[in-house]
């Protein structure tokens, strides 16, 4: 039988071990399987390129009574390499942060006179992933414009809020049990690194804000409405949140 002290300095151990995991920030990348790694590293099996592929068509397509494609403005996708990264961004029209599906939808109203995508829609996120893969690899940025700040902290608020019947916040999960089990799901520390992502779970692409409101369904608390400022400044505190790691558009998760 092992000495008390034996125990307590084991049990000290391990707990110092869970800090040091919550501590270090990872891609839910790491995390996975062997197979579900393989297929996200390989555009040839990874099922989010089929939509960027989708995303290549409309991108290249004159559509409303503009007649104007988004490639007659911007060229080729890949000269849109460090957009993504850049996302929430604050809008001068609106005085607010933009996801980078409304910027897509702001442009598609302004400028080819058509009707604003829905959410979730496959053309949106083709489009999103389509402009996402140009940067790939490259280091999403914090936050720079001193007019986000405000938003930012308010974005932080949210993510330290408990919510719902269980009474939980985000970083309860994602930061205090980050690296524990859930069932057999590890808990993941929630970095926004490769939306919009594909899911095995939902057999399609998705998009961030999807997969907050599955997280609010799942405390059991009223999920915001899709482009809702709440959901705009949670994305953007997790974006500070992950500031330095590499964008992986479109990533594959269980």
């Amino acid at each position: 039988m092992r000495p008390v002290w034996l125990l307590v300095v084991a049990s000290t151990l391990a707990g110092a071990a869970d800090i040091a995991i919550a501590q270090a920030r990872r891609s839910g990348f790491v995390d996975m399987s062997p197979a579900t790694r393989a297929m996200q590293a390989d555009d040839a099996a990874n099922p989010g390129m089929l939509s960027v592929l989708e995303g290549a068509a409309h991108w290249s397509r004159p559509v409303g009574p503009a007649q104007r494609a988004c490639a007659d403005c911007h060229g080729e996708a890949a000269r849109m390499a460090g957009v993504a990264v850049r996302y929430p961004a604050f809008d001068a029209a609106t005085h607010a942060p933009i996801t980078l599906e409304q910027r897509i939808n702001a442009c598609r109203i302004r400028w080819q006179q058509a009707p604003a995508l829905a959410w979730e829609s496959r053309e949106l996120l083709s489009l999103g992933a389509l402009i996402g893969t140009q940067s790939r690899g490259l280091a999403i940025e914090a936050p720079k414009d001193p007019r986000l700040a405000p938003f930012v902290e308010r974005g932080r608020h949210r993510f330290e809020q408990r919510i719902g019947q269980l009474n939980f916040s985000c970083r309860d999960c994602h930061d205090t049990l980050a690296g524990r089990r859930l069932g057999a799901a590890l808990i993941p520390q929630g970095h926004p690194t490769g939306y919009p992502i594909y899911r095995l779970e939902w057999q399609s692409l998705g998009s961030l804000q999807r997969r907050l409101r599955n997280c609010m369904t799942g405390v059991r608390a009223e999920p915001h409405a899709f482009g809702s400022l709440e959901h705009v400044e949670l994305e953007l505190y997790l974006q500070s949140r992950a500031a330095g790691m590499a964008l992986e558009t479109p990533a594959v998760r269980p």
